[in-house]
């Protein structure tokens, strides 16, 4: 925005009662990441900015996601909840280094944006004191209240405090601020507890600043973006707004949705030019997706890389650590994880390819099974390039298939087959035998069983 500092402080220590769960509210997702994911990404990043989280008591695991998110943010504990303004002043210590403006936001606040933020702070940089973020409710029943003079900002009235004039007032208080880093500590500290609650509320901090001459003014937003999480419903609610934002950013980009309301995308989905999804299609987090790429019907797909013009399903299933290079097709009833196709390469039904690496331009027949999983550790199947796997194969992993083999329909491998050789392995009781000694040997620690 402009050569001013920032600090950021992000309020997330609320247990989320009312979401019945025993993960903390900010820690559920919407479009594949966390709550307070989104809210962290959302908020000043670079040069002359900085970051605090305010968390709840034994919530070492919203620490963890912050850090994740964003590896500057400092953590600071609120042990005991008396209200907002009480929770903002657990960052005494962020607050206290000094920043030209300081943002007050909130972790279940999934939909606000970085341009949001930015609207926050340019009164600052004029010489305002303090910046509230508010929205014309459809229903305002509940909300504090606006009370402006003008474009000057007077109080912010609570439901049970606001005459029946008032309470007509539709401009309602969205809860994020933004204060002169100057005067911050000074207004926070001046905010005292003297309601039925005992509380200390942010929202004094207008009249404090009022009381000092200094001007306070609203940045309006729409409601859908100050949307707070409370419970399931109302995440299903953030979750349906936020999958509307990333279908029509998808279609502006160029991609093909042809029926964009069945289509489940994350949030850091990546696409390339003339892409095409069809209906019923769940992409989650990390996906990336090349040129030219068709996505068929009933597909889902995670932590993936897609190369230009790879066809995927319908009723594929990809999973974490799957790498598909150009031209790769993956068709019906196909599930991999963990596993490099490099270009060209076709399963195109009814196979299982897991822990294991495919050369360009490979065949695998339908029915196909990489074994990679022995009841004790995962091992790696590695095909070569120009391979030819007939249907009904087990690839018995750790297992290397070597460039233009040719493995017979029905065969068990459990050896490693040369360059361009062929194998035929049926003998089937033997290997069965010889699988389940094996597997009791280990089971016994090396020892026979007792008889």
């Amino acid at each position: 925005m402009t050569a001013r500092s920032s600090l950021t402080i992000v309020l997330a220590a609320g247990e989320g009662t009312r979401m019945r769960s025993s993960q903390p509210k900010v820690l559920h997702p919407v479009a594949g990441q966390s709550l307070l994911a989104h809210v962290l990404a959302a908020a000043p990043h670079g040069t002359g900015t900085s970051l605090a989280v305010v968390i709840g008591p034994d919530h070492a695991a919203v620490a963890d996601e912050a850090r994740r998110i964003r590896p500057d943010a400092l953590t600071f504990v609120q042990d005991t909840r008396l209200g907002t303004a009480h929770a903002v002043l657990a960052a005494r210590e962020a607050i206290a280094r000094g920043a030209d403006d300081l943002l007050i936001a909130f972790g279940d606040t999934p939909l606000i944006s970085a341009e949001t933020f930015e609207r926050l702070r340019a009164p600052l940089a004029k010489g305002a004191a303090l910046a509230a973020l508010g929205f014309r409710a459809a229903d305002p029943t509940g909300y504090g209240r606006f009370i402006v003079e003008g474009d000057r900002l007077v109080a912010i009235r609570e439901q049970a405090d606001a005459s029946p004039e008032e309470r007509k007032i539709t401009l309602c208080n969205a809860g994020v601020m933004a204060l002169d880093g100057r005067h911050a500590l000074a207004i926070l500290d001046k905010i005292g507890n003297a309601n039925s609650k005992g509380e200390y509320y942010l929202t004094d901090a207008v009249g404090i600043v009022r009381e000092q001459g200094w001007e306070a003014v609203v940045i309006e937003t729409s409601e859908d973006e100050v949307r707070g999480i409370n419970t399931k419903a109302q995440l299903a609610e953030a979750e349906g707004v936020m999958q509307a934002r990333l279908r029509r950013a998808a279609m502006d980009a160029g991609v093909t949705l042809i029926a964009p309301e069945t289509v489940y995308l994350a949030a850091d989905t990546t696409f390339g030019k003339d892409v095409t999804i069809e209906p019923f299609v769940v992409i989650g987090p990390g996906v990336s997706i090349a040129d030219g790429t068709v996505i068929h019907s009933f597909s889902h797909i995670v932590e993936t890389s897609l190369g230009k013009n790879v066809s995927i399903g319908p009723y594929a299933r990809l999973r974490p650590g799957t790498s598909l290079g150009d031209g790769a097709r993956i068709g019906n009833f196909v599930e991999t994880k963990a596993a490099t196709l490099e270009a060209g390469v076709k399963v195109n039904h009814l196979s299982y390819i897991g822990d294991a690496t495919v050369g360009a331009n490979s065949n695998i027949g339908a029915g196909t099974i990489t074994c990679n999983y022995d009841g004790f550790k995962k091992h790696k199947t590695l095909i070569g390039k120009g391979a030819f796997v007939g249907t009904n194969s087990s690839l018995v992993a750790p297992v290397k298939i070597g460039n233009g083999a040719y493995i017979g329909s029905g065969s068990v491998i459990t050896k490693d087959v040369p360059d361009d050789a062929m194998a035929l392995e049926r003998n089937q009781q033997t290997i069965r035998e010889g699988g389940a000694a094996r597997y009791r040997e280990m089971k016994t620690g090396g020892k026979k069983p007792e008889k």
